[in-house]
């Protein structure tokens, strides 16, 4: 490619979605490539956490424009566009990000020496079912009808040390105690390493792939979702389980509709129907077209394993992976329940409190308002971008709680029911929630 051939200085990168679990991986590989790379995204803490020395360009991709991105992409060699969004949701519009964007970035870049290489998924089609296939597929058309030096690629199921989303998911299923929850046990599914995926950005930025090249990245071997479920488990180094069984299909689909309900309150759960139907299609790619383009063969399953052995650290993310969201939805309700639960005994509690000489305008206060700061909290854990504000006065106002009742009530600590002892492990779990919150 002639503009990185002629550049005496470092060639220059941009990677779209540079937290994420490809764009970080893409990030690290042009680096050690030599490539000067500036990561993209909307999260500067998430930006922060991947790369704390990194050049990052904070801002929202789905809302940038032709202009932004004449301005931004003036001196660059190489855009490698690996942002996207499962579902329509709180945090994410898949019309903007999958098809505005890439219109965007087209118009924006107006020069043909710059090289666009687009991180796509296989099975995309415009008719799909699905808008997360639809408008991929309509991105990636508006792409290749561009006058843009391209390159498109589209990974199967990506498995790497960092786990995200249907990887992070995966471990989970592997991990389940007892025994084996089955989902589309059947269905078949081809993977790709992430450095594999991060070593074809590579080869495509510097100029060895040709282009116009439009390839799946896979491994050829194919597995069922359960001996896939297996093999994850085998890794994470549990014992096979005893009993296992195969979810039923009416149960699927409502968990996919429930996981649907949370992404309007900012959770990404892997479970939501997107995900699921994507599955019962099958993941499954054909690597020939990587290969005749001169591209670097992906390792096999096995081997993408044995290269990556699993630690305690993955086997303790995979068994707390779905502990999290029972960990909010017990937080959750237990405030609104002692919110609700404290107006409605009101009279109780003034009793309380009053029997110990507490001014009667204290006690009303008292009541009254920490039932609301409890519902308060209760209700705000489960809008994902207030989840950890929601943690932390959950902690905050339990301390204040126990203080204010040791000064006030100290006596409440011999109760045999232990109300004050039993604040202690609510304490406890927020603060673990609030550390298992990060997903970047």
């Amino acid at each position: 490619m002639s503009a990185l051939s002629q550049t005496k200085t470092p060639p220059r990168a941009i990677v779209l979605g540079g937290y994420g679990l490809i764009g970080s991986a893409c990030l690290r590989a042009l680096k050690s490539a030599g490539f000067a790379v500036t990561g993209v995204g909307r999260d500067s803490d998430a930006a922060r956490r991947v790369d704390p020395d990194g050049d990052w360009l904070i801002c929202d991709i789905a809302k940038a424009t032709a202009a932004d991105w004449a301005r931004e992409l003036a001196d660059v060699d190489v855009v490698v566009n690996a942002s996207g969004a499962l579902q329509d949701g709180a945090r994410d519009n898949l019309t903007a990000i999958h098809e505005g964007a890439i219109d965007a970035l087209i118009e924006g870049i107006a020069d043909q020496r710059t090289r666009f290489i687009q991180i796509s998924a296989v099975g995309v089609s415009e008719d799909a079912p699905t808008a997360f296939m639809s408008t991929k597929a309509r991105g990636d058309a508006a792409l290749m009808a561009s006058p843009l030096d391209w390159i498109i690629l589209r990974p199967t199921l990506v498995l790497g040390r960092a786990a995200y989303g249907g990887t992070a998911l995966l471990r989970a299923a592997a991990a389940m105690p007892v025994m084996g929850f089955q989902v589309l046990p059947d269905t078949p599914v081809q993977t790709v390493a992430l450095d594999d995926v991060a070593a074809a950005v590579v080869q495509a930025a510097k100029g060895d792939i040709a282009p116009q090249t439009l390839a799946d990245l896979t491994a050829p071997d194919v597995h069922s979702f359960a001996a896939l479920t297996g093999k994850m488990r085998d890794w994470l180094g549990f014992v096979p389980w005893r009993h296992s069984t195969t979810v039923p299909q009416p149960l699927v689909k409502l968990t996919g509709k429930v996981a649907d309900s949370l992404g309007w309150l900012g959770w990404r759960s892997p479970l939501r129907s997107t995900a699921l139907n994507v599955l019962a299609d099958g993941i499954k790619g054909d690597p020939t077209a990587w290969r005749t383009a001169g591209g670097a063969p992906c390792r096999s399953l096995d081997q993408t394993l044995r290269d990556m052995p699993a630690t305690v650290q993955d086997r303790w993310f995979s068994r707390l992976f779905l502990l999290l969201p029972v960990g909010i939805a017990t937080l959750s309700i237990f405030w609104l329940l002692s919110g609700i639960i404290g107006l409605l005994r009101a009279d109780v509690a003034l009793n309380v409190l009053t029997t110990r000489d507490i001014g009667e305008g204290l006690a009303v206060f008292s009541v009254y308002g920490g039932a609301m700061i409890d519902i308060a909290l209760g209700a705000t854990i489960l809008f994902r971008r207030h989840a950890r504000r929601a943690c932390l006065g959950m902690v905050a106002v339990s301390l204040a709680y126990l203080s204010a009742g040791t000064v006030l009530t100290p006596d409440i600590w011999a109760d045999p029911l232990g109300p004050f002892v039993k604040v202690l492990p609510g304490i406890t779990l927020a603060a673990m929630v609030m550390a298992l919150l990060d997903d970047r």
